[in-house]
């Protein structure tokens, strides 16, 4: 495993030794992989463009965050920054690095749009856009180039695997009644969080080697000292898929929404919507303490259980009820 990290570092300093001027373009393509950036992605489809594609996305890109969190758990392997000072460090990162979560969520993210539009220019954008990200992870010395490619194709066979079981799910559930269907979503999602924390104990005995804490706060010294198997980023993904998914049912058992319209109607909606995400999330996050324990972990879940369901369902009702979007006409 010695050799492969070498030869990862060596990769990294020679994409770092083409030039400093690539470091803003660099971090530019590395938002665009980030939570920050698919919380304005997710909504803006959903609420104002195509509503179903943005529910297929927002699910995707859940269970894929949620997935690879799992991941970087079992495998628990180093940061370039955390495993050697010859990189230039660009970013800090507190997670484990194997797969690249940027890497692996842009390409299930922008593989699924680009299979679901099916035209050659959404396909040419979206792969520059996966190949970008992911590279850009590796000049910024946050991920070595396995972690990259690793993540890549993860993301491809969430993608290939969601359009495989999409429609057997979808008729499974219609036939179910609406608790049933709500209590189905919330069963996956604790599964998740469940596989998540059985990893994290099997961690129990296993300590972080001490050069990878060191070498990362040399790095980035205001940081905080590095916690890899911290849950906060799981329950933040399971929970927001329990409360996005169960939203999206409950609106769909009431009809549903059209995201089509007047452009001014749709920029309002985006601009209430987003407002409401960022008065949850900041509220809610302010209330919870910053501590580890069972009362955290389980108000953290709900947290975004309620973050998922205010832009699935709350936001888009709030919308019917103020005229800005038409219900949905089958």
């Amino acid at each position: 495993m010695t050799d492969f990290y070498e030869l990862g570092i060596n990769i990294i300093i020679y994409i770092q030794n083409l030039g400093n001027w690539l470091i803003t373009p660099m971090n530019f393509f590395s938002f665009l992989g980030t939570v920050e950036f698919y919380l304005f992605v997710m909504p803006l489809l959903y609420w104002c463009l195509d509503a179903s594609l943005g529910l297929r996305v927002g699910l995707i890109l859940m269970f894929s965050s949620s997935i690879n969190f799992i991941l970087k758990l079992s495998f628990h392997t180093p940061r370039p920054f955390w495993y050697s000072r010859q990189v230039e460090s660009y970013a800090f990162e507190s997670s484990f690095g194997l797969p690249s979560g940027h890497a692996q969520n842009s390409a299930a993210l922008f593989g699924l749009i680009a299979a679901s539009v099916k035209k050659r220019w959404v396909w040419v954008i979206s792969l520059t856009l996966i190949f970008l990200i992911g590279i850009s992870r590796i000049y910024l010395a946050v991920h070595f180039p396995k972690d990259v490619i690793l993540g890549w194709m993860i993301g491809f066979v969430l993608v290939w695997a969601f359009l495989r079981l999409e429609n057997p799910i979808i008729e499974w559930l219609e036939n179910r009644s609406l608790s049933v269907r709500i209590l189905s979503v919330l069963f996956v999602s604790l599964v998740l969080l469940f596989l998540g924390v059985l990893v994290k104990a099997s961690l129990a005995n296993w300590q972080i080697p001490a050069a990878w804490v060191e070498n990362a706060h040399l790095a980035f010294p205001l940081e905080e000292l590095i916690d890899p198997q911290d849950l906060s980023g799981l329950l933040a993904a399971t929970g927001a898929l329990f409360g996005f998914a169960a939203g999206a049912i409950w609106l769909s058992d009431r009809g549903g929404f059209d995201a089509r319209g007047i452009w001014w109607k749709r920029v309002l909606r985006f601009l209430l919507g987003v407002v409401g995400v960022g008065i949850l999330y900041l509220g809610l996050s302010a209330v919870i303490p910053d501590q580890n324990n069972w009362v955290v972990y389980i108000a953290s879940y709900l947290e975004f259980a309620l973050i998922g369901l205010w832009i699935s369902a709350l936001a888009p009702l709030i919308f019917l009820r103020l005229n800005l979007v038409e219900p949905k006409i089958e």
